[in-house]
């Protein structure tokens, strides 16, 4: 997985001979170049003499505890992007302020408990009224397995894990006629109906141009087993796909499969083509969540900070000199501004609410933060009786398409007598087309495509919430387009476009680091990635300007 380009630099000194004089007659040429041409121009000489090396992929490295001594960094928003870097800016002995303009920490990674308001740009509020230790992932819901900077956090700050259910071969594929397909059926029978096309093209030497006579001979007994072929490698049907009659005790109670859905009926099935969902990187098995809701990570990270994050700080104004920067606040608790001054900014607030936000960026830069557009993405979650676990459903996904897109079935809390269930989670356009409809006809169409895969249980899902990502104050989106009107890109394709890298760079003391600043911006992880760029690139530049200014410290009116 690709990093941003602005990563993790070598400063190790290329000394040619390793003596204290030359590294004296470098200092002091540094600090005559800094005295005539600023930052800019030591850092450019310290390039060429190979004090910052060559910028490659890599994860943040040690530093010394005491390198931002006498150093001041002020962190814009605790979502994950923030909280990692104040992390790890304060553990490298920077004094370090983060600012949150919610009551709360996490950002996107919100877990909705009973009696939390939900508060969307043009709707009515909604208040959460779960059961007792009922919750609601309202963003992320899930860790993969890969990515191990996000489950290493978990472990270094104590926080639970548990196994997430991505995927069960218990839910369904939803036609547009209704009809519905168990997972285990549509993949078992088009498994079998394609090892046996195949191994009819090899017997009637329709592969002969493309298999020697020893890969022939080789690749029928492997097709037999995968497709679970009869002898003569017809497929009759599988057990893999469920039982028609399933084994008992004694002797007349033995497993049968049933009859295979025809090739021509699965081919029907327009959701067929996410029965491999589980075979993208990101949703392999094994997946993870956080015990008690996915906030616990941003939770566990917060309470180790030495400073806790000042919640309820609304930024109004960044403003930065070749003195510092400068941030002016409202705190929404008492109504009273306050400005804070330090040597440097973090900045992770989503770029669509950081362009309303008065500041004196560079003009390309502005531009670039005000050209990003982000997409949209619905979750609509219900509290009910696990009447799907009757269903032999624990975790995973039903696939249903159009705008509500899939029902995501609880893996915590399995046999218990209630618990969250989701009747939507769309994005892109389907999403958009969603987030448009009054909420009343959002919960409708959610509790409607629940009703259409467990008939009679509609009625069952009471409590509805609606997260519109594009409605949530500091937020306004969920993840960005770099590249928008583009469409069927992949998952992760390579986002490389001029806005993309310009924001990777800092301007002037101002950093950028947030998900939306890597190849992987709907997750975690890819935050995780940014903030540790951004780390060693505050670092790098704390380095060149030590040379040429003198130290400060934060300061608070």
């Amino acid at each position: 997985m690709a990093w941003p380009r602005r990563v993790r630099v070598s400063t190790r000194p290329a000394f040619s001979n390793g003596g204290i004089h030359e590294v004296i007659t470098r200092r002091t040429m540094l600090h005559r170049i800094g005295a005539a041409g600023g930052v800019a121009a030591v850092a450019g000489a310290m390039q060429s003499m190979g004090w910052f090396g060559v910028a490659e992929a890599a994860a943040l490295e040690p530093m010394p505890g005491d390198m931002g001594n006498g150093r001041s960094v002020v962190v814009l928003g605790a979502g994950f992007a923030g909280l990692v870097a104040a992390y790890e800016l304060e553990q490298r002995g920077f004094a370090v302020t983060l600012l949150e303009a919610r009551g709360r920490v996490g950002g996107k990674a919100w877990t909705v408990r009973d009696g939390d308001r939900i508060a969307m740009q043009g709707e009515d509020d909604q208040i959460a009224r779960f059961s007792e230790g009922l919750y609601f992932n309202a963003g992320p819901a899930r860790l993969p397995s890969f990515h191990q900077g996000v489950l290493g956090y978990a472990k270094r700050f104590g926080v639970p894990l548990e196994v997430e259910v991505n995927s069960s071969r218990s839910a369904y594929l939803v036609a547009k006629n209704g009809s519905k397909l168990r997972m285990r059926t549509a993949i078992n029978d088009m498994r079998g109906h394609v090892s046996e096309l195949l191994a009819k093209a090899v017997n009637q030497g329709a592969l002969d141009t493309a298999l020697s006579v020893e890969e022939k001979a080789k690749l029928l007994p492997f097709l037999k087993a995968y497709g679970d072929l009869q002898g003569d490698y017809a497929f009759k049907g599988t057990t893999r796909s469920g039982f028609k009659t399933g084994p008992g005790a004694g002797i007349s109670s033995f497993e049968t499969a049933n009859a295979p859905v025809p090739l021509a009926d699965l081919l029907a099935n327009e959701q067929l083509g996410m029965m491999g969902f589980e075979d993208n990187l990101y949703m392999q098995a094994t997946m993870f969540q956080p015990v008690g809701g996915m906030d616990q990570i941003s939770v566990g990270i917060e309470r180790n900070l030495k400073k806790r994050a000042v919640l309820n700080a609304d930024v109004q104004r960044i403003r930065q000199s070749e003195a510092g920067v400068e941030i002016a606040y409202i705190d929404t608790a008492s109504g009273a501004a306050r400005v804070i001054k330090a040597d440097y900014c973090v900045c992770t607030i989503p770029f669509p609410v950081l362009a309303k936000i008065e500041a004196n960026f560079a003009k390309p830069v502005a531009s670039a933060i005000a050209s990003v557009l982000y997409e949209d993405s619905n979750k609509v979650a219900f509290e009910a009786p696990r009447f799907w676990e009757r269903d032999q459903i624990y975790g995973g996904l039903t696939f249903v398409g159009g705008e509500t897109s899939l029902i995501w079935y609880p893996s915590w809390g399995l046999h218990g007598e209630r618990g969250m269930i989701l009747g939507c989670y769309s994005s892109g356009e389907p999403g958009k087309a969603f987030a448009k409809r009054p909420i009343a006809e959002q919960i409708a169409m959610a509790r409607a495509a629940i009703e259409s895969v467990h008939p009679g249980h509609g009625a069952d899902c009471i409590a509805p919430l609606v997260v519109n990502w594009r409605k949530i104050p500091y937020s306004l989106g969920p993840w960005p387009n770099w590249n928008p009107g583009v469409r069927d890109r992949g998952e992760h394709p390579m986002t490389d476009t001029p806005a993309f890298r310009l924001l990777n760079q800092p301007d002037g003391r101002i950093f950028f680091a947030s998900a939306a600043l890597s190849q992987t911006p709907g997750w975690q992880e890819g935050a995780l990635q940014s903030a540790h760029a951004t780390v060693a690139a505050l670092v790098d530049q704390m380095r060149a300007r030590a040379l040429t200014e003198p130290t400060r410290s934060a300061q608070a009116a």
